[in-house]
């Protein structure tokens, strides 16, 4: 039985031996990356059990992914490999301050060769949380159905439903981003989102103009991701500001809000008070910039701890 489940796309992301402009950088380093699949990782290293659905191509990028995910204790049971779809990719660029872009090389991705018909009821019925992301919706439009069905299957087999809007713009139009996730919302149980996301979704970015907007729609969970300034949490009438966890250096913030959506899921499972999530979550949050790569910063739960000084680790 798997504690969180999601479906998403898993990519080769290859990271730059130095820092500055693409065009000027020589060599880059082959790791793996993906929203959902950031998230089954961080929910696993914290010792939840985590399943990942998705498509891989049939090629040597494919194999290595499902390995990796494999060894991250993923069930990969629900990952299939396709011909004729080749595994998708990402180069990254980071600059000097840690912030960066990603270009995407994804248009024939192994995604589009699923149908909502390959979401299976039994996979959900063993699952306690969803976790869906913005991103699958927004690769091709045939995903939406896709979305919508394992929103379905999640309620009718009485998940909670965790979703972060995650929106790219260079996917879609605000436009589109608006109708699709908006009429997603009443179906979400904790919502994990940044504040210019929720602008393009509600029309509010003003934390507490949100939550006042969403809170009639059921969500139980509601996080403004924040970043370098903390987070804001609201949950059962109760309405938190949440400090920053200062970083001890700033070298890629890819990843960043993966870990601290598995963080607050975690808490959530955990039935923790509302500012523990949180100060965990933005902890973890906090872990991953200071590390490279998409998900080799997210935490083991005994390193949360270190760093939140819950308990002493004994170096040497």
């Amino acid at each position: 039985m798997n504690d969180v489940i999601t479906i998403g796309e898993a990519m080769i992301a290859f990271s730059p031996s130095s820092t500055g402009p693409m065009k000027f950088v020589n060599g880059f380093e082959k790791k793996v990356g993906g929203a959902e699949l950031n998230l089954a990782i961080g929910c696993s290293r914290l010792g939840l059990k985590a399943g990942f659905i998705s498509r891989l191509g049939n090629d040597e990028f494919g194999k290595y992914i499902q390995t990796f995910a494999r060894g991250e204790g993923i069930d990969v049971s629900q990952v299939e490999f396709v011909d004729g779809y080749p595994t998708s990719l990402n180069f990254k660029e980071i600059m000097e301050d840690g912030n960066g872009r990603t270009f995407y090389y994804r248009d024939k991705s192994p995604v589009l060769s699923m149908t909502a018909d390959d979401l299976k009821e039994d996979y959900f019925k063993g699952a306690k949380v969803l976790h869906l992301t913005g991103i699958f919706p927004a690769i091709d439009s045939k995903n939406i159905e896709i979305f919508d069905r394992a929103i379905a299957l999640a309620k009718k087999n009485g998940l909670i439903i965790s979703f972060d809007p995650n929106i790219r713009l260079r996917m879609w139009s605000k436009e589109k981003a608006k109708e699709v996730l908006s009429r997603t919302l009443p179906y979400v149980d904790i919502l994990l989102a940044g504040d210019e996301e929720m602008e393009i979704i509600i029309g509010e970015k003003d934390p507490k103009a949100i939550i006042e907007k969403v809170k009639d729609l059921s969500i139980s969970y509601v996080a403004i991701k924040q970043g370098g300034d903390g987070s804001v949490g609201y949950h059962n009438g109760e309405y938190l500001e949440a400090a920053p966890v200062k970083a001890t250096k700033v070298v890629d913030t890819v990843g960043a809000g993966d870990g601290f959506n598995s963080g607050f899921i975690y808490g959530v499972l955990q039935n923790w008070p509302l500012e523990r999530i949180l100060k965990f979550s933005n902890t973890i949050g906090s872990m991953v910039v200071s590390v490279v790569g998409d998900n080799e910063g997210l935490p083991y739960y005994e390193d949360v701890q270190c760093r939140l000084g819950e308990v002493e680790r004994i170096e040497r």
